[in-house]
This record gives structure tokens, sequence and C-alpha cells, in this order.
């Protein structure tokens, strides 16, 4: 494709080696306008100073004309903060933006994928994102080259300054919506409605640090949808030791990517329920019985008996 015109956003911490292969693949679309969000490191992790500066050295290869922005944290500011303050500072100069963190290894065409999506649905305030991620094992929804889900993924992704600006990480909202109807109908069964319950509980009273699980909670409440590519279209390469909240034995851990092809559009915007049952049941039910594993492995260990 030619030189991206949409801007693309890229958050950084103290990880070099995924740098070194997700980098690279922003150089290859060489969009336009470049917005680099990097967090500061930590006083008592003796390789953060380090790894952080390596990683700020190799974000200096731009080598082809591109308006480059920068917001680099001289301290470390946590994960939910360095987000949300950045993407926050990235819609007070753009409409509109492709987001991707370090770890996030995309294909060539999730970028023009999302410049398509972002252009058709501007002013579709329906939609409210567009990802890259896919977690239907290779299930097709529709005729279309995406469908419409209620999960705003965001391991690669795009959205729209319109969208972003409704976003609150306390999520203030969430008592009352809690007790509401329209909370207790949103999910596909009580499991489901359940689960996100406790999660936004938590996220409320300040026990979960994420910026991702509020924004989550802030699409739902205004009904906001995700189109979402029939292929995966990005590979998280981030999960082992040196990640925030991914584990090894993760079965998305670096997930294979596919072509998507020439982009065909569904005919009508509802949200598809069964893709949506699929998700919870096959990707975040999955991602809760791994952390459990971990947490268990990790006791076993403590105590000698692994």
């Amino acid at each position: 494709m030619e030189q991206l015109k949409t801007p693309v956003v890229y958050l950084v911490y103290n990880r070099p080696k995924c740098v070194k292969r997700t980098f690279p693949v922003i150089c290859s679309v060489k969009p336009r306008v470049l917005f680099l969000i990097a967090d500061g490191p930590k006083p008592d992790c003796a390789t953060d100073f380090e790894n952080c500066s390596k990683v700020r050295e190799i974000l200096e290869n731009i080598d082809w004309p591109c308006k480059v922005y920068r917001n680099y944290s001289e301290s470390n500011m946590g994960l939910k903060k360095r987000v949300s303050s950045g993407l926050s500072w990235v819609f007070e100069h753009v409409s509109e933006a492709i987001i991707l963190e370090d770890d996030c290894l995309p294909h060539p065409e999730f970028f023009e994928f999302c410049e398509i999506l972002l252009k058709r649905y501007e002013s579709d305030e329906r939609i409210w994102t567009v990802t890259g991620d896919n977690f239907q094992n290779g299930k097709r929804r529709g005729k279309a080259s995406y469908y419409f889900s209620k999960y705003p993924h965001c391991w690669g992704w795009a959205t729209w300054a319109r969208a972003w600006k409704n976003y609150q990480g306390d999520i203030p909202f969430w008592p009352s919506w809690r007790e509401s109807r329209g909370w207790k109908y949103f999910h596909n069964n009580r499991n489901e409605e359940k689960y996100w319950r406790a999660i936004f509980d938590k996220v409320y009273t300040g026990k979960i640090n994420s910026w991702s699980y509020p924004w989550i909670g802030t699409v739902w409440y205004h009904n906001g949808l995700t189109a979402t590519p029939n292929v995966n279209l990005v590979s998280n390469i981030g999960f082992g030791a040196d990640g925030t909240h991914c584990l090894q034995n993760d079965k998305r851990n670096g997930m294979q990517v596919k072509s998507i092809g020439s982009c065909i559009h569904p005919i009508k915007i509802q949200k598809d329920n069964r893709a949506d049952k699929y998700v919870f049941k096959n990707a975040i039910l999955m991602k809760r019985a791994h952390i459990i594993s971990n947490l268990i492995n990790r006791f076993l260990k403590r105590v000698g008996l692994l």
C-alpha cells in the first residue's frame, strides 16, 4: 500500500526484544503521522533504565517523511495511567488513529483494514472501535470481511476521538448501571453477566489497575460496537515473565495472522451474539483458567512442591 495516511500510535515501555519485531512493521507502512508514547523506568527495577533507553533508541530509526510526536515519561506512570493519558493526548491532536502496543505484531494488511473502516464509519456513532483481533478459531461470522461484536479487543485496534472522549477510567456510571435492567439484559447469559460484574466491581473500587477494562465498560455503557475481522490480523508476542498481564501458557500467545484480502462490508450493522458467546467461552474464560493455573503453580513453587 501507499504511505499510510491514518495516524499510528505506538505504546512502549521496557521490552526492546518486542520493539525490534513490531516497530519494523509500522515502519514498513510509513505512516505520515506517528505518535510515540513511552512509560518511564521503575526506580526499584535494576534493568528498567537500560531497557527503556534501548527501546527509545530503536524508535529513532525513522527514515521516511513523517511527522513524529513523542510523549515520553521520565518516571513510571503504570500501564493504566500511561495508556489512558497517552491516548487522551493523541486525540487532542487528531480525530482518528490506529493503536498498537509494543507486543502486538500486526499483519501488514491490518493497517489498511483499519484505515478503510475508520473512514467508512467515521460519522456512525454506533461503531466505537475497529480491532485486528479474531478469537473465533477459524469460524467465519457472515460472508463479509468482518462482523460486529460487543468486545473491543485491544491487541491492535483503532478508534476515533469522538469515542475516546467518553473514556472514564474510574467508571463512575457503574453503580447505577449495575442495578439497571439494561445491564442485566446486556449479556448473553447469567455466567457472562456475573463474570463482568465482578470485574467492574473491582475496577470501581480500585482493586484492578487496568485501562482496558474501563474502556470496555465505557464502550458497553454507550452500546458501542466493534468491527471485528473474520481472520486474525494481530498476534500478541508479549506473553511471559516480562508481560504485565499476559501469561506464558495462554493459548493466544503468538496466534497466527492471515491476509484478509479485499474488504467486503456487511449488509447490516448488528451485533453477532453467537460470535460473542464463543469469545466469552473460548477466550475470556480460558484466560481466567490460565490465571488460576499460574497462581497455583507459583504457590507450589514457593512451598517447594513444584
